[in-house]
């Protein structure tokens, strides 16, 4: 059976079927001794490596170990036949018209070639008589049916290759889309809060009045295409695509997000985790007020620079501290806490905590919270999402080489829920 190797891409079942009944058809019809099918490696300017993909008679090589004489003689005729070949895989013919039949086993030797590239080799012999005309015919047209077949299969092989690629490619641009939709959520709802906080203060009469109700209407009318898309995204079935292949573009980029540097490539600098904060705590506090949410921060006087990235920081925190409001109840409470401390592998870490009096999350959604659109038991609620602050946050984290750890419940009746996360300490 074949082995398959970096330089010969394996061949489909399909096609060992195929070899198989050739061989056997070589056998029993022609009474053809023994009979092989090899693959040429597609190195070029390499010496020939041939690799066995069928030999008959056929044998189990578990079930039957093959008797060692057979197994010298093989291995040799494989090696002589190897050392015979061109380097130049291109040529329309490995062997000569008159090298083809050998006088002392009536053994024969065809390459199996299609549009001047040799594919893989043919080789059959018997022992009691030569070869008839009509017979040589034969074998000629065995050889070219499996070239064709082999050609073939390649090809197959290379679209599935591309297929796959380009599902993966799709599949990132859907993903990078839900997180762009995520990202606006939050600086949305923070304009809608500043805006309805503004109409309190200003008087029935004032003539902004009617400037800032409109910003509020129109951000509420955002909010409604990210939900209408968000629902048309988990609802929608795809269609088969014409695929363009492209050789030359089969690399991946890797984007988390348009608005975020590429995946493992951000750029980590000394960070002020009060500045980056500071700026989440001024929407943060708005939103629990209308919940009517107690938010507290507390912070030391003096606070160490972490190894971060400003712009990813901010979405782990805005998501995170999203998150403790969003599933916290009216009067709850939500706390932020800095300066904690921790060694690692003997490396010193500084946290951040995020804790709330929400209703948790129970053990069995735990092991599955930080992947891609799991929300849980949260799915059955009223409370609207896209299970994708988490799973962002979480690869955030581990970019900037950081952790992010859960527990939950840490109240009575399997309530509240608390998030650290940990950078490394400048």
């Amino acid at each position: 059976m074949f082995s398959g190797t970096a330089s010969v891409p394996t061949p489909s079942q399909d096609f060992i079927a195929l070899c198989q009944s050739q061989v056997m058809l070589l056998g029993k019809t022609l009474q053809a001794d023994w009979s092989a099918v090899y693959l040429t490696s597609e190195e070029q300017g390499q010496p020939v490596n041939l690799i066995p993909v069928v030999i008959y008679p056929l044998r189990d090589t578990e079930d039957k170990p093959l008797d060692p004489q057979i197994q010298l003689r093989e291995e040799a005729s494989l090696s002589n036949l190897s050392k015979s070949l061109p380097t130049d895989l291109h040529r329309s013919s490995i062997i000569s018209e008159d090298e083809r039949i050998n006088s002392q086993n009536y053994q024969i030797v065809l390459p199996l070639v299609y549009q001047e590239v040799v594919l893989g080799v043919l080789v059959t012999r018997r022992e009691a008589y030569p070869w008839k005309p009509e017979e040589l015919s034969q074998i000629d047209k065995i050889a070219d049916t499996l070239a064709i077949a082999r050609l073939l299969d390649q090809r197959q092989g290379w679209y599935e290759k591309q297929l796959q690629l380009q599902q993966l490619e799709k599949q990132k641009e859907r993903d990078r889309l839900d997180d762009l939709f995520h990202q606006l959520r939050n600086p949305l709802t923070a304009l809608k809060v500043f805006g309805k906080l503004l109409l309190k203060r200003l008087g029935s009469d004032d003539q902004s009045r009617s400037i800032v109700n409109n910003i509020v209407q129109e951000g509420e009318h955002l909010q409604e295409l990210i939900q209408e898309f968000e629902s048309y995204q988990k609802t929608m079935v795809d269609e088969a695509d014409v695929i363009t292949l492209n050789t030359e573009s089969l690399g991946v980029d890797d984007h988390l997000s348009p608005c975020l540097p590429p995946s493992n490539s951000l750029d980590l600098t000394s960070v002020s985790v009060w500045d980056v904060l500071e700026t989440v705590i001024i929407s943060a506090e708005s939103i629990a007020e209308t919940k009517g949410i107690d938010l507290q921060v507390t912070k030391p006087e003096n606070l160490d620079p972490v190894l971060g990235n400003k712009s990813a920081l901010r979405e782990v925190l805005s998501n995170l501290i999203d998150n403790s409001i969003k599933y916290t109840p009216v009067l709850g409470k939500v706390t932020i806490k800095l300066g904690l401390s921790k060694v690692i592998d003997d490396k010193k870490y500084q946290g951040i905590l995020i804790e709330d009096t929400g209703s948790g999350i129970p053990t069995e959604d735990q092991e599955h919270i930080f992947e891609r659109h799991y929300r849980g038991i949260q799915e059955n609620t009223e409370i609207s999402g896209s299970g994708l602050g988490l799973a962002i946050a979480k690869e955030l984290m581990t970019q900037m080489g950081g952790l992010i750890e859960l527990f939950s419940p840490i109240l009575e009746h399997n309530r509240g829920t608390r998030f650290i996360i940990w950078l490394l300490n400048q």
